[in-house]
């Protein structure tokens, strides 16, 4: 139950936002939900006066078609036939008390007569709002569809039946398709209507978006809840319920994370005689826990193919993901940061920028970080796939200790202008399942990995073998990929490894260490840099196209890169001394019983990296000359 009482404590912790419509950066609206309201699409938007009367009508489009309507449990998981109007705006099929003039049958009748009666209640109530009178006022003359026909939102045919679907003899009788037909899809029974209120001298709020009505439905409907019962969240006796919110991905998702319908299967009897036994929860507890995780994963959870990935603090909600890239979190180019080539100081910068957060999610009591990922194997029924409650400070050390050895230089992102920017740090989960298995791979494969991730980076695991030896086979076969993409793979795959290798590498070249396979990494890249200074072109070099075969048979390989530098040696004459000179150098601290074929481990990617950073780091005043000094300076490395 930590979950449902931490996003109940985060609903409690933002009352200020209830009911305040925020934007997404792609103009999209969503909203912190009152409780006892949820969400629906409408297709038709009816105005009538605050006397009651008509006043208007229009097809709302698809922008502005999102809507909050007040629910009751019963009407927020009503299904099939079942009848279970919502209290105020609803289906044409529940709202339109003349249905049966235009062809409508008993059923409609039916929905109509408990959807008036129900908002009869609400109107005559001492918590009604004059919108509300007004809204009932209207509906119970039972004039809706005459009204709709009249305005050109419906239309009828040679029976005076309504059409419900815009076919060749509605072209024939009417003329081109209108609106209506053109967002709603279904049956025209099932076109959402939402009322607002219109004043001839003053400006009203639209009912959706009108504090004032959603509070006087909630003291309304409180009065209307059941027995009560102990809260398993919060160990008080309250209003329970068996009913509990869809909807919390999109507006389209019926699963739900909490459900107790299932009387005659196996869901708890046997165990218990009542779900509510098995685990009651209060109904204030459940609206307010999931109307806080839908505006959460709104406002910043990462959705893949249907699998969320969130993260948030009870008070501060905004909080580092562990999924992020360091650029996500210290946005400036790595040039700005690091002085030092060795990057010594590295640490201290990521500590500094996570400080940023520390101190602004610090409160006046302890504050925790909430870890969570969801997803649904089924239409009704979703999961908690993963969750972690932790101490802040504690949070915010693991991602500086992630940061600061899953580290490596990138220059994969753009900055806001649209410039590629190099960046040190780890890189984003997702970036990682790209590494591993391309840009291609599908959204299961992604969200596979970023939820093995996780427990790496919060809970300071291995990274899994498998993940590390597939980026490292991606990285080892450069002509398999586009350039750009290759690059990224490479810097990925050095990041992983040297966390590996708790990381103890720098981007800076280690000219004292004397492993094999690091050695063996630094001749292929001089190898490459050497042929690129003698190339006109932008093809790949011998070291590039024989990268796989060196990374499984070394020695041998080497031999046939060797041999073909020849020719470039030759035509870069004395400028290709330097180079040459590094070769034999490298090569000689080779053990003569090393330099064989057995494959190389993964920290030749690591010399192979750091060598030809440092070679392309030169200066281009220190390019070769006739006293060969210096090497190609390379703006695309």
């Amino acid at each position: 139950m930590s979950w449902l009482l931490n996003l109940y404590e985060t609903y409690q912790s933002n009352l200020d936002r209830v009911g305040k419509i925020e934007l997404k950066a792609n103009e999209q609206s969503y909203m912190l939900l009152p409780i006892s309201h949820t969400t629906q699409t409408a297709h038709i938007e009816v105005r009538v006066t605050e006397d009651g009367e008509f006043h208007s009508a229009e097809v709302v489009d698809k922008g502005r078609a999102n809507t909050v309507i007040p629910c009751t449990e019963e009407s927020a998981s009503r299904a099939g036939a079942k009848v279970a109007p919502y209290p105020l705006h609803d289906k044409l099929g529940y709202v339109a008390g003349d249905y049966a003039l235009y062809g409508g049958t008993s059923k409609h009748e039916e929905q109509f007569e408990d959807y008036i009666r129900k908002l009869q209640d609400w109107a005559l109530s001492p918590y009604a709002t004059s919108k509300v009178k007004s809204i009932y006022t209207y509906l119970n003359r039972r004039t809706l569809i005459g009204d709709l026909v009249r305005e050109r939102i419906l239309f009828l045919d040679e029976n005076h039946h309504l059409i419900g679907k815009w076919d060749d003899q509605a072209v024939h009788l009417h003329g081109d398709k209108p609106p209506l037909f053109s967002v709603l899809v279904g049956e025209i029974e099932n076109a959402f209507i939402r009322f607002t209120v219109r004043s001839a001298d003053r400006q009203l709020l639209p009912v959706w978006e009108d504090p004032d009505m959603y509070d006087s439905f909630i003291r309304f409907y409180n009065e209307k809840l059941g027995d009560t019962d102990l809260c398993y969240v919060t160990g008080q006796w309250l209003p329970f319920t068996e009913r509990h919110v869809n909807k919390i991905r999109n507006a389209a998702d019926k699963a739900k994370l909490i459900s107790s319908n299932d009387t005659d299967g196996f869901t708890f009897r046997g165990r218990f005689k009542a779900s509510r036994e098995a685990a009651s929860i209060s109904y204030e507890v459940s609206q307010k826990a999931h109307n806080a995780l839908k505006w959460l994963i709104n406002r910043q959870g990462k959705i893949i193919g249907q699998r969320v990935f969130l993260v948030w603090g009870n008070d501060a909600t905004q909080v580092p993901s562990p999924e992020d890239d360091f650029y996500t979190i210290d946005p400036r180019p790595a040039e700005q940061k690091i002085i030092s080539e060795i990057h010594t100081d590295f640490a201290r910068e990521v500590a500094k920028a996570l400080d940023g957060y520390r101190n602004r999610i610090t409160g006046s009591k302890e504050i925790n970080v909430n870890i969570m990922i969801l997803d649904s194997a089924t239409t009704g029924r979703m999961a908690v796939l993963y969750y972690r409650n932790m101490d802040k400070d504690l949070y915010l050390d693991k991602l500086a200790e992630w940061h600061s050895t899953c580290m490596w230089l990138h220059q994969y992102r753009k900055d806001e202008a649209g410039n590629w920017v190099k960046f040190y740090g780890a890189p984003a989960t997702r970036d990682i399942a790209y590494a591993a298995y391309g840009s291609r791979v599908k959204d299961e494969l992604v969200k596979g990995l970023i939820e093995r991730m996780i427990p790496c980076i919060v809970d300071g695991r291995r990274i899994p073998r498998d993940i590390i030896d597939s980026v490292f086979r991606r990285a080892s076969s450069p002509v398999s990929m586009e350039p750009w993409e290759w690059e990224k793979t490479l810097s990925i795959a050095c990041a992983l490894i040297n966390r590996d290798h708790e990381g103890g590498f720098n981007v800076g070249l280690n000219e004292s260490l004397n492993d094999r396979d690091y050695l063996f990494g630094r001749l292929l890249a001089v190898a490459d840099v050497l042929e690129r200074a003698a190339l006109e072109d932008n093809r790949a070099t011998n070291a590039i196209r024989y990268m796989n075969a060196f990374a499984r048979h070394p020695a041998r390989t080497w031999s046939t890169i060797q041999s073909a530098l020849q020719p470039y040696q030759a035509k870069l004459g004395a400028k290709a001394a330097y180079w040459t000179k590094i070769i034999d150098e490298v090569a000689s601290r080779i053990p003569v019983e090393e330099f064989n074929n057995k494959p190389l481990s993964h920290l030749y990617l690591l010399g192979f990296y750091s060598q030809r950073h440092a070679l392309y780091q030169k200066r281009k005043e220190s390019e070769p000359d006739e006293n060969n000094q210096g090497v190609m300076n390379d703006d695309n490395a």
